[in-house]
């Protein structure tokens, strides 16, 4: 590049350099010696480098000030059985069997660590009383909880790893094939893990014992053809595993 013009410069000798090369210049029009700094490709692709860091930066600087406030999970799980006493001949208790449950939560997070939900969950299974499987007709358990979660962001973790405690209080009903039915209170304790791997989605795990406070009793449940039993239980439980996709924003 010795000899060369740039503006109204022109290139003397070459001084040395680190990250570029450095070169004396002369005025064409003036006396005045300045020096002249070229860069090589490399340093050229540190400067990318350092400006996409920049924006890199500023984005998350910004999603720091614009938080993602809502929650959407579709659910999918296992529920253990429920066993109801019924206190008289011919059996001593009115079973719901386990299976399949699914559900939809939907909630506000109040901030990073604490959300309040809306979660419905649904299971279709089968009532007879114990001894007697073969007997007995299909019901459907629909659940319909708020869901007060706590979830713990540790230093010491992964990255967009969580675990969470749960509290849950709301009602559930069961009805029978015919239009024999109950609505009770019910409230649940548990807890799991959140796996964020974005802004915007992860997957939740989870399990929960969920307590149905059958008060007042029911005095007349059908559960089948010439099968009529009488509740007497104040306290059932069953649990649950559940696993779902997590939306966020």
């Amino acid at each position: 590049m010795i000899g060369q013009t740039i503006s109204h410069y022109r290139l003397v000798e070459t001084l040395g350099g680190g990250v570029g090369v450095v070169f004396q210049a002369g005025g064409a029009s003036v006396g005045r010696i300045l020096s002249y700094l070229a860069c090589r490709r490399w340093c050229v692709l540190a400067l990318m480098v350092i400006i996409s860091s920049g924006r890199v930066a500023s984005q998350t600087a910004t999603d720091e000030q614009n938080p993602l406030r809502f929650d959407l999970t579709p659910l999918v799980g296992y529920r253990t059985y429920l066993g109801f006493p019924t206190g008289h001949p011919p059996s001593s208790h009115l079973i719901l069997s386990g299976g399949l449950s699914y559900g939809m939560s939907a909630g506000v997070r109040l901030d990073e660590e604490n959300l309040v939900e809306f979660r419905w969950a649904r299971q279709d299974t089968h009532v007879h009383l114990r001894g007697s499987a073969e007997s007995g007709e299909n019901a459907v358990l629909d659940q319909f909880q708020g869901d007060f979660t706590h979830e713990y962001i540790l230093e010491e973790w992964p990255h967009g790893v969580r675990p969470f405690v749960m509290g849950s209080a709301g009602a559930t009903h069961v009805g029978g094939g015919t239009s024999s039915s109950f609505t009770r209170f019910s409230f649940g304790i548990g807890g799991g893990i959140k796996v964020y791997f974005s802004r915007h989605f992860g997957v939740r795990m989870q399990g929960e014992w969920l307590p149905l406070v059958v008060e007042p009793e029911v005095t007349s449940f059908v559960c089948g053809a010439g099968c009529i039993v009488h509740l007497s239980a104040r306290l059932v439980s069953q649990g649950e595993i559940a696993v779902g996709p997590i939306f966020r924003f």
